[in-house]
């Protein structure tokens, strides 16, 4: 089987990875790798952004499956344009992919369809977002959420109402993340542990991805502003059963249910971002496609077939691969740290040399997954925020955690950081 991924990031890098194992699997290609792609997949000379160029070089090249990685091609309706040309894709339609592309959209089908979710409020001018939190509708903090994509940077939590008035200003005034902040979701602001719970689906049947937890905040102990995710781990337990049986029964098969009432059948990854309530699993957001840094560290504990199983889901014939699915996991730990540009997630440099990654890949469990780098022939610098995500498996957590920043200590480039308790 050949196989196209889209996307240049550490998910896709990881995403790569694990397709190269798989038997099934003889040729991975890629249109806009990093150096780490680079160096496993075959380059394609197209623009990534031009959809039509991609599905036609898909075409040419009789490529018998597209793996999309990021949520903007998704958006802008690459499975559908692949789909009207015959063409196998594993990612949902366009409709589909507005419950990650519109928090609104997104808020009003969980409402919906009964998927619990926080308390929430629609606003489309800064006059009555103001009044809204200046009310103290839903207490400090206050949820404050940008309708359309934003790398994650989207979701503010405002401690108080001096932080909601400017997250307001930043984001409808002053329209710091372009068009994405035109419309905001201000919601009361849920209590607990927040875990991302994935699943297979091909429309119909799903086959749900062992739980991770990332940590979204820049800094230690949970602090400063959100990103798209500083490090993540998995390992099994990480949720109790009863607790998996409800997000299950009350988050992923309303949502595959409720997109088939809404004529939009899913197939692909749905991405179910719950927080842990002392009432139950809450929903806090949905993506429609893998997490990163989530899915370095998730697919560090799988063993199976990949492709097959992406095929399968991408042809609505998932069960044909389900019997073999938990036999596919280990029963390991994994633990990824991203190291990140100075300034990340705000603005930063990059043409940084990086070194150490070779030296760092010879710890026993480890694998560098690149995201922002650029170069090759062993010549690597740094070309965005997120940078490299070093990951570790072992037998628990604690020991995949330490192999994970014994590995980091082994690479440098300037401005390097990373937060220093991811997994722990």
């Amino acid at each position: 089987m050949k196989v196209l991924v889209i996307g240049s990031g550490g998910r896709e890098h990881a995403l790569a990875w694990a397709l190269k194992r798989s038997p099934g699997v003889k040729r991975v290609f890629n249109a806009s790798g990093n150096a780490g792609l680079r160096g496993i997949t075959e380059a394609v000379a197209v623009d990534a952004s031009d959809l039509n160029a991609v599905a036609d070089f898909a075409a040419r090249e009789s490529i018998d499956l597209t793996v999309v990685g990021p949520e903007q091609p998704l958006v802008d309706g690459i499975a559908d344009l692949f789909g009207a040309r015959g063409l196998p894709v594993f990612g949902p339609s366009r409709a589909a992919a507005r419950l990650e592309g519109s928090k609104v959209f997104a808020k009003e089908f969980m409402q919906r369809h009964r998927i619990p979710t926080a308390r929430f409020r629609v606003v489309d001018n800064p006059e009555d977002a103001i009044r809204i939190v200046a009310s103290g509708e839903f207490g400090y903090p206050v949820v404050i959420k940008a309708d359309g994509l934003a790398a994650g940077k989207g979701v503010i939590l405002a401690q108080d109402e001096a932080e909601a008035r400017t997250a307001i200003a930043e984001l409808m005034v002053e329209q710091r993340l372009g068009s994405a902040g035109e419309r905001l979701v201000i919601e009361e602001c849920l209590a607990g542990r927040e875990a991302s719970y994935m699943v297979f689906s091909d429309g119909v049947d799903y086959a749900a991805m062992p739980v991770a937890q990332d940590h979204k905040r820049a800094f230690d102990g949970d602090r400063g502003p959100n990103t798209g995710g500083m490090g993540a781990f998995s390992l099994p337990g990480l949720i109790d059963g009863e607790t998996e049986r409800r997000i299950c029964r009350e988050v992923v098969e309303p949502a595959l249910e409720g997109a088939r009432r809404d004529g939009m059948e899913f197939r692909g990854v749905l991405y179910c971002g719950v927080m842990l309530t002392a009432e139950g699993p809450q929903t806090l957001e949905f993506n429609v496609r893998m997490g990163d840094p989530e899915t370095q560290a998730i697919l560090r504990r799988f063993d199976g077939d990949l492709g097959e199983i992406c095929l399968a889901a991408a042809g609505g014939d998932l069960s044909r691969v389900k019997g073999l699915w938990s036999a596919a996991w280990s029963v390991d730990a994994a633990t990824c740290i991203v190291l990140a540009s100075a300034g990340y997630p705000g603005s930063y440099k990059t043409g940084h040399t990086i070194t150490g990654i070779p030296h760092a890949e010879q710890i026993e469990g480890v694998v560098v997954f690149h995201a922002g780098t650029r170069g090759s022939d062993g010549s690597v610098e740094t070309a965005g925020g997120r940078v490299l995500g070093v990951t570790a498996r072992a037998t628990d957590l604690p020991t995949a955690t330490a192999r994970a920043y014994e590995a980091v200590e082994r690479i440098a480039f300037d401005g390097m950081q990373f937060r220093r308790d991811i997994g722990r």
